[in-house]
């Protein structure tokens, strides 16, 4: 089972797991050993709520494709079981950040004196330029 929060768990057999190749260099090892890892998650066949379901496919994520298929390619490490292990984690984070409600932002604005302050420094720095003019006589 993974654990997305305290009360929603996902089993395992819901992610289809597949051995590829990985990219890149290797040496002779990177032709003959699959390590990287395909993740597959449909998310709607899969046991999560409908309220995760809607949010997951509300984004618009590159790795979500059309059907519903969250796609997770893992190559980071050169052993099998680490990459799964990230994949994993990669996913999990996903779902824990669509139903994510971001913070509100209180709209502020500057203070009196910081804009006595932008001001100030404005007239300083065009004093300064007008300084290096020539000058005409």
């Amino acid at each position: 089972m993974l654990k997305i929060s305290n009360k929603v768990e996902i089993p395992e057999s819901d992610v289809k797991v597949q051995a590829i190749r990985a990219q890149g260099p290797g040496g002779q090892n990177v032709n003959k050993v699959s390590s990287a890892v395909h993740l597959r998650f449909d998310i709607r066949k899969s046991a999560l709520p409908d309220l995760y379901k809607e949010k997951l496919l509300a984004l618009s994520d590159q790795r979500i494709t059309r059907d519903g298929i969250i796609v997770i390619k893992a190559q980071a490490y050169r052993s099998q079981e680490k990459n799964k292990a990230d994949g994993l984690e990669r996913l999990i984070a996903l779902i824990r950040k669509s139903v994510q409600v971001p913070k509100r932002r209180k709209p502020t604005r500057p203070s009196r004196s910081a804009k006595r302050k932008r001001l100030d420094a404005k007239a300083k720095h065009g004093k300064l330029k007008a300084l290096r003019k020539k000058i005409t006589y």
